[in-house]
């Protein structure tokens, strides 16, 4: 049986990131991850399937057949779904995990978002709760993530940020047509905005290409990897030390313990020729990085006589608290082309709703859209007057998708208890291991937060401008999806918390979790950035052990 010095399921940005401090601390440390380490090519570049929007399958995984989750509806009802069906709350399944494709937004939490109770109270019903660190802790490791991962954009125009030592290694892309406009709409308003910061070299910077501002980037692959995720940052500095082993298509089944419920180390599943081969190997600290949902679906699936409910679940906490970002959505025509083919699309943003707004919980970010595809506008983005189909629906589209303008943003969630990831008891997965079944809502203070931020929306928009606006306002539903968080939440007493503030799992000196499970709330932003600054924060702590 083989023994490491440690063993990270995962290759997102919190497992890639320990992998790369464990390695080059001279740790002997396992990689696992689930999916293969897919190409340019095979990412591909299909409207359809693809991991912003997956009509017909999606291109980043899991594989569609042997993965289903079981989804369960507000109203109670249970169904089974597959991984690009509605639902299923899925992110990706390859080296690299979510950042293989994403957009790549990096944005740091502000102060008042790691002391949300304490800021506006804990309301009826929800979990809301503060976080056992504070910015200040978070600050020197958010300023190490943007310079080793590299970051570009202008550390100084967003004056609603927290302090920050320095600015960004990389400076801003020039504004697309559309955030020009919307920019001369929030001046009429009297908001501040500034560029988004991005995970994207502008600039050549460690060894990687520019961006070349092509219009497939959320959901795809970067074709001059100028996208900054795990699988060219922080996983080739790993390997590179020679300490590192990385397998890919190999599912963990379990955490394994000895007699006394301490762990030793973890069993996973490969296939050859098709055939299931199970292994276990030893290690003197497990690290969990699958994701919210899996992470949470990993640490009850281990349960034993000593931990029934799975490990670190003596409370009844694992799982709780899934919480993503709502969107609210507020779509205008202008009278003119706005749409330039600039990529990655989404520019400009304001913070201006963030927080201090009167009788609000929280707030949040609004931005200009991506590059939105055609596709996507015909599914998600057509005015209620304009049909689905036929001449007028064509007509519609050749005319006006160039003047189309979208604001949207994430929204802060008000946690719920009963927003959970527990295990199915009658569904499995291609390896016979009990699936995710995701059930309950968020909080309806969630709601209420973010119809003020779809009024808002509505505001910038109309200051542009346009000649129609349309969109509805957000209804009570699961928020999880992409930004999935919350589910092993870090705090500092067992009874109310998965794991410590360095991501320790109470009453296990050497398990730990380091991704977006840990968020106690998941800011009003893209949460990566955080994940990234908690996992060089995590890592140098496990590196100690």
């Amino acid at each position: 049986m083989k023994h490491y010095d440690a063993v990270i399921i995962g290759t997102g940005a919190g497992g890639g990131t320990v992998a790369a401090l464990l390695a080059e601390a001279g740790k002997h440390i396992l990689v696992l991850e689930r999916g293969r380490a897919l190409s340019f090519t095979e990412v591909g570049r299909d409207n359809l399937r693809n991991q912003r929007i997956s009509l017909y399958g999606h291109n980043a995984g899991p594989d569609i057949e042997g993965n289903p989750r079981v989804a369960v509806s507000p109203n109670g009802h249970p169904q089974t779904i597959k991984p690009h069906e509605g639902g299923y709350q899925n992110n990706a399944a390859t080296v690299g995990g979510g950042t293989r494709v994403y957009l790549g937004q990096a944005w740091r939490f502000l102060e008042k978002d790691f002391r949300m109770a304490s800021e506006y109270g804990v309301p009826e019903g929800s979990s809301l709760a503060d976080w056992p660190l504070t910015y200040a802790d978070l600050e020197p490791y958010y300023d190490r993530a943007e310079w080793e991962v590299g970051v570009s954009g202008n550390g100084e125009a967003n004056v609603h940020q927290a302090p920050r030592k320095r600015g960004y290694p990389m400076p801003a892309q020039s504004p697309p047509l559309q955030s020009r406009k919307l920019q001369d709409g929030a001046k009429t308003l009297g908001w501040n905005t500034f560029p988004i910061p991005f995970l994207i070299n502008t600039v050549p910077y460690n060894g990687r290409e520019a961006c070349i501002r092509c219009n497939h980037c959320v959901g795809f692959a970067c074709p001059t990897d100028a996208k900054n995720g795990s699988q060219n940052t922080m996983l080739p500095r790993a390997l590179a030390t020679g300490n590192c082993e990385l397998i890919t298509s190999a599912m963990t089944e379990r955490i394994e313990t000895d007699s006394r419920g301490n762990v030793v180390g973890i069993t996973y599943i490969t296939e050859e020729d098709g055939t299931p081969r199970r292994e276990t190997v030893r290690a003197k600290s497990v690290v969990v990085s699958a994701g919210a949902t899996e992470s949470a679906r990993l640490l009850l699936n281990s349960a034993t006589t000593m931990h029934p409910r799975g490990l670190g679940n003596s409370f009844d906490h694992v799982g709780r608290n899934l919480q993503g970002h709502y969107y609210p959505n507020t779509y205008a025509l202008m009278e003119e082309d706005i749409y330039d083919g600039q990529g990655p699309g989404a520019h400009l943003a304001t913070c201006q709703f963030s927080h201090g707004n009167p009788g609000v919980i929280g707030g949040g970010m609004l931005a200009d859209e991506l590059t939105t595809l055609p596709i996507i506008v015909w599914k998600n983005c057509l005015p209620p007057d304009v049909p689905k189909w036929g001449i007028e629906n064509k007509r519609w589209m050749r005319e006006n998708y160039r003047k189309l303008l979208r604001v949207m943003g994430p929204v802060q969630d008000i946690p719920s208890p009963e927003g959970r990831v527990t295990l199915d008891s009658s569904v499995r997965d291609k390896y016979g291991i009990p699936v995710v079944r995701v059930s309950g809502t968020t909080h309806s203070e969630t709601v209420k937060t973010a119809r003020f931020m779809w009024e808002k929306s509505r505001e910038w928009v109309k200051a542009t401008g346009a000649v129609k606006i349309w969109g509805n306002p957000p209804g009570l539903f699961l928020s999880g999806g992409q930004h999935q968080a919350g589910t092993c939440r870090m705090g500092r007493e067992p009874e109310t918390s998965v794991t410590d503030q360095y991501g320790r799992v109470h009453a296990h000196d050497n398990l730990f979790v380091v991704d977006t499970s840990l968020h106690v709330t998941n800011g009003g932003f893209n949460p990566v950035l955080t994940v990234f600054a908690l996992a060089f924060r995590c890592a140098e702590h496990i590196a100690k052990i």
